[in-house]
Order: C-alpha cells, then sequence, then structure tokens
C-alpha cells in the first residue's frame, strides 16, 4: 500500500544535512542541559535523549523515565532546539504529549512486535506530530514497512525511517551489519518516505561515525541521528558510540553532500554499457541454469542426491578467491554463487520429484 505522507518540515541548515543529536540516555538534569548548550552552539536545531532505556539484560541504566522529560522541555525553552526522545508504550507516548515533546522515535526492538506497534499506533490517533521508527532487529523489510503502515494508519503523516543497522551473531567490523541494500530497497519501495541513518548504533565505536555519516550521504539518506554527550568517555550507557558535540561539528563540517539535481547525461553511456553487461550475465545465468538441469535429470536417472556438498564447497572456495584476485569482495562473490546454487538445486529437486 501507498503511505500518506507530508513533509516532515524540521529545522536544518541548508549547508548540512538534516541532524538529531544529543546522548544516548538523559542521566541527569546537568548532563542534558550542557550537551544540549554546546549542540545549540554548534547549530544543532534537534535535540535527542532517552528518556527510557530498553536493554538487553535487566541491571543496566534503563533511563529516568518520566523524571527526563521535563529536562528536555527545559532545553526546548532555552535553546529553541526541538526534542525528541524513544517511546516504547502507549503510557510513554502520553506522557512525552504531556511534556511538550517535539519528535517521537520507536527503537528497534519495539517495531520488531506487531503488537507494540499497534498500541502506539492507537495512542497516536488524532495527534499530528513527527514520528521516525527504526528497523527491526532483524533484516525483515516487510517487519519495518508494516510498522510503518500501522503508525500512518493511525493518522500519522510526518513520518520517517531510521536505518540503525541489524543485529548479527558474527560480529566483524560493526555493532548491528548495515546491509545497505535493505533502506536502498525501502526507498524503491516508498520513494517520499524520508530516511536517516543512526551511524551511532551500525558502528557501536565512535572512530566509525564520520565513515558511516558519509556512506550515508553517498546512499542519498535525508539525514543523521547520532549520539553526542558533553562526557562520552563516563556516559551512563553506550558509552564507546558517543562523540562530543565539538567532535560531531567537525565531522559534518567535512561531510560532502552529494546533489541528486545534477544531470546524468555525462554517465548515459556508461549505464548502457552497464545495461549491456546486465544482459549477458542473464543469458550465461540461464545457460547455466539449462546445463544444471541436465545435471539434475542425471542425477535422477542415476538416483543421485541434489546435493553434493564437497562440490559446493569447492564452488564457493574456487569463486571466492577468485573474485579477490579480481578486486572483489571475495565473501560478496561467495554470496552470489550461494544464491546460484540455491536457484540451481530448485530446479533439480523439481526435475527428480517429477
Amino acid at each position: 500500500m501507498e503511505l500518506e505522507l507530508e513533509k516532515l518540515n524540521l529545522p536544518s541548515d541548508n549547508e548540512r544535512p538534516f541532524v538529531i543529536a544529543g546522548p544516548c540516555s538523559a542521566e541527569t538534569e546537568e548532563q542534558v542541559m550542557t550537551t544540549a548548550r554546546q549542540l545549540a552552539m554548534k547549530g544543532c536545531h534537534n535535540f535527542r535523549a532517552g528518556a527510557w532505556k530498553p536493554r538487553t539484560k535487566p541491571g543496566g541504566f534503563e533511563g529516568n523515565g518520566e523524571k527526563a522529560l521535563p529536562w528536555l522541555k527545559r532545553v526546548k525553552e532555552e535553546t529553541g532546539m526541538l526534542v525528541t526522545t524513544e517511546v516504547a508504550t502507549p503510557k510513554h507516548v502520553e506522557l512525552c504529549l504531556e511534556y511538550g515533546i517535539d519528535i517521537l522515535w520507536i527503537g528497534a526492538r519495539t517495531s520488531a512486535n506487531p503488537f507494540a506497534m499497534q498500541a502506539i499506533a492507537d495512542s497516536l490517533r488524532g495527534v499530528d506530530i513527527p514520528v521516525f521508527v527504526k528497523n527491526p532487529v532483524n533484516p525483515d523489510l516487510e517487519l519495518w514497512i508494516g510498522a510503518l503502515e500501522r503508525i500512518n494508519q493511525a493518522g500519522i503523516k510526518r513520518l520517517g525511517a531510521i536505518h540503525r543497522g541489524f543485529s548479527s551473531v558474527d560480529k566483524k567490523i560493526y555493532r548491528n551489519m548495515p546491509m545497505w541494500q535493505i533502506p536502498i530497497e525501502l526507498r524503491r519501495r516508498i520513494p517520499n518516505l524520508p530516511i536517516i541513518c543512526d551511524p551511532s548504533h551500525i558502528g557501536g565505536r565512535r572512530e566509525l561515525i564520520a565513515p558511516l555519516c558519509q556512506q550515508a550521504m553517498d546512499l542519498g539518506f535525508d539525514g543523521l541521528i547520532v549520539e553526542c554527550h558533553c562526557d562520552p568517555d563516563n556516559a551512563w550507557s553506550d558509552a564507546k558510540q558517543q562523540v562530543t558535540p565539538d567532535v560531531l561539528d567537525y565531522i559534518l563540517s567535512l561531510l560532502i553532500i552529494r546533489d541528486e539535481k545534477v544531470s546524468t547525461e555525462g554517465i548515459t553511456q556508461l549505464r548502457k554499457q552497464i545495461d549491456e553487461i546486465d544482459n549477458e550475465m542473464m543469458e550465461l545465468l540461464s545457460k547455466r541454469m539449462r546445463v544444471c538441469r541436465e545435471i539434475g535429470q542425471y542425477k535422477k536417472e542415476h538416483n543421485m542426491t541434489v546435493l553434493q556438498a564437497r562440490r559446493y564447497n569447492e564452488i564457493l572456495d574456487k569463486r571466492g578467491a577468485q573474485g579477490s584476485l579480481c578486486g572483489m569482495d571475495g565473501d560478496f562473490v561467495k554470496r552470489i554463487f550461494e544464491a546460484v546454487h540455491e536457484e540451481s538445486v530448485r530446479q533439480q529437486i523439481e526435475i527428480i520429484n517429477k
């Protein structure tokens, strides 16, 4: 379905992307106000701080709750910045509206739960407030779109998405794997939906925030939400992924913002070459599948199993190494051949079971 959307109409500088910045959690009134004043001096227009902090395990700092909301109200009154916090229950929504919070966001754990999303959506009926929805913890685009649809159907038209990456057992560089193809597909499916990037939760380390911000800009994201603390090393939650207002200002000053309106005439011929190569790839894949079907017929006639594990491992290892020699990431090439092999197996199973 199409979403009924209106422009967010949130303040930002023309020379910089739309930015929401502030600490992971509102720890004390002094910490909130100090960080807010420093950010306001750097030209920030939108301040974030978590009042409620859902933690993976009990025992950690889980936020000050309602106690923190007057602090955010004071930020708004003294600096003129709009203020935002995360909500996870209808009661959170009710309290935020009572204290005049300007923007709400819904976290990854909540967006993964349709029951929780519907309860929040019901609590927002008749309210006109910007709402951002983070991607679910697991890489499920339909679940993300479903969460957005629930909020939109409640009458919220100033709606946006936050890409914060996806949980993975196999953690290498990032705290949460970016899987950029998922927000890119979201943009294709809902072109007029604003999408901002959360480099703090994707990276998990402050040294990764700058390159992730630039990558988000290169991919045409509409803005950023960055965790920023007056004393990040002593933060009560997620200390490693927070930066100071000075560091954030420096990161933003170095960002290169790509112009989407520039004519693409200069790359038209290159795109034609890409189209020709893609056509050749499709023809080669078709030929490969034809041979796979012949192999399937042979296996059927000789009562052989479809999956030949040794052969499969040989293909992955050989093509992964070959990809590296050709200047491509070996894991990327392996993923391609895993997908090709999966389709080959599917076609061979169809033949064997006929």
